[in-house]
């Protein structure tokens, strides 16, 4: 007979997940999907650039009237939403160009970059703000700095992904890139633009992180980087100035001062949910420039805590999607590009918000999709556009769209069924730079394997020359 222990025997309960278990899976199951990625993007842009929408009209109804010109209210918040409808058709752009073309084109990118940095220095530029960094045609204006850090992001994954087999030699590694990358610094800082530079040196920084420098020769950037700035801001008066009221923010907030330490009121009368949209102190001339540079304290102000919260979450969900982008692609270019635009943009945004809440000196760049203005949101939207363009390539959205068509949103926006990844094969008689012997094209890291027929033929290639290199060892020719 046998014993049938009772707890044993009991039912097991069943036990309900509470709802963020449910949350966790659902999110997970969605995540899971093969264009999560690319959606995203896509919400993350919209999304941010409504908020940036709402934000510029609510900053620049008091400063756009003016009577003497017959200015409205609206007159700014028009142009900004024409900058937006500009920056929709480039990243539509973005999205809809093949990857390929956009590598081949790197080079003549950065050339014409380094061309329009040269000729904004001649008299054809215009000065603002005290940097003569830019170009006016008519009611519109372009700043080439803000096109040079996407060409050198393009132009410089290139060439580190031709020379990968090389890049342990330092000299492989810095040049050509550091050259050019130095030859922009030095055009940007003669417009004087420090916010400009500092951009760009992030830019070059998430090149040699992503394409695997070594970790002292970050080491060695940093130093001479904090140098130069320290430098740079000693031989100014005016960065000099911006420097000391950074250090001693209290010993004079009517001069250098004044916006920082407006800005900083400006976040605190805001408390948790803010004044509401148009109540702000800041839109009556306390905070100048607030529709620009110092908007996350308008945002601050008038939406308290609660909405400074949401704007970050926004960006560490696009700083988690792009590195998702960039960890989940085979392509080493798509990798490196996908890495440093992301880098690139999500530092921009900490240093805007971290001079405006104080916690870094004033240097006067924009918050990327929020702040007023012209070459910005359109380079940003390019921006986003080419990340939403990576994510369309990652080996299961590629699997997913040319089995399953475009979907509803690559139909709508007529978007090209992307291209599975292909190592790029060898070439007989290149030769290894520095080492003077033959090798192969660099092969990227994570390459994808053969397929079946490709591997088929491999071996019956290899079978092949085998067998004649027995006859002819039996023959005496080897």
């Amino acid at each position: 007979m046998t014993v049938v222990d009772e707890k044993q025997a009991r039912p097991r309960r069943v036990r309900n997940d509470s709802p963020f278990v449910a949350l966790r899976t659902a999110l997970t199951a969605w995540l899971s999907r093969p264009l999560a990625s690319f959606h995203l993007v896509l919400a993350l842009t919209g999304v941010l650039t409504v908020i940036g929408a709402v934000m510029v009209l609510s900053a620049s109804s008091v400063a756009s009237y003016n009577p003497k010109t017959g200015s409205g209210v609206y007159s700014l918040f028009f142009r900004h939403l024409m900058f937006v409808a500009i920056g929709g058709i480039v990243f539509w752009l973005g999205l809809r160009v093949r990857l390929e073309r956009i590598r081949r084109m790197s080079a003549t990118i950065t050339v014409i970059c380094l061309g329009l940095l040269m000729l904004v220095l001649t008299p054809l530029g215009s000065t603002v703000n005290g940097s003569q960094g830019w170009f006016k045609l008519g009611v519109f204006t372009f700043q080439p700095v803000e096109a040079a850090k996407v060409a050198l992001a393009f132009w410089g994954a290139h060439i580190l992904v031709i020379k990968y087999n090389v890049l342990h030699q330092w000299r492989h590694l810095l040049v050509p890139v550091v050259p050019v990358a130095l030859l922009m610094f030095a055009l940007v800082m003669l417009q004087p633009d420090l916010g400009g530079t500092i951009t760009l040196a992030v830019v070059l920084l998430g090149l040699l992180w992503f394409a695997g420098a070594p970790k002292r020769l970050f080491g060695v950037i940093l130093a001479g980087g904090l140098s130069g700035v320290l430098v740079l801001a000693i031989i100014a008066p005016y960065r000099l100035a911006r420097v000391m009221s950074f250090l001693s923010p209290d010993a004079d907030t009517s001069a250098e001062g004044f916006q920082a330490n407006q800005a900083k009121l400006a976040l605190a009368d805001g408390g948790l949910f803010g004044k509401g949209l148009g109540q702000g102190a800041s839109n009556w001339g306390y905070l100048p420039n607030v529709q620009n540079d110092f908007i996350f304290a308008l945002i601050g102000e008038e939406l308290g805590f609660v909405g400074c919260a949401v704007v970050l979450a926004l960006f560490a969900g696009v700083a988690v999607v792009g590195l998702r982008i960039a960890t989940r692609n085979i392509d080493p270019w798509i990798r490196i590009v996908a890495g440093t635009l992301t880098v690139f943009l999500v530092a921009q945004a900490a240093i805007n918000i971290g001079y405006v809440v104080g916690l870094l000196p004033v240097t006067g760049v924009t918050l990327p999709l929020i702040s007023y203005g012209g070459t910005s949101l359109v380079i940003t939207m390019l921006i986003m556009g080419v990340l939403a363009n990576a994510a369309r390539h990652e080996p299961e959205a590629v699997a997913a769209l040319r089995s399953h068509g475009p979907g509803k949103f690559g139909r709508l926006l007529r978007l090209p069924a992307p291209d599975p990844y292909r190592p790029p094969s060898a070439r007989k008689g290149t030769r290894a730079a520095g080492n003077g012997t033959k090798a192969a094209r660099p092969a990227p890291r994570a390459a994808r394997p053969a397929p079946a027929q490709e591997r088929r033929r491999s071996a019956r290639r290899t079978t092949a020359n085998r067998g004649a290199r027995s006859t002819a060892n039996r023959r005496g020719h080897w």
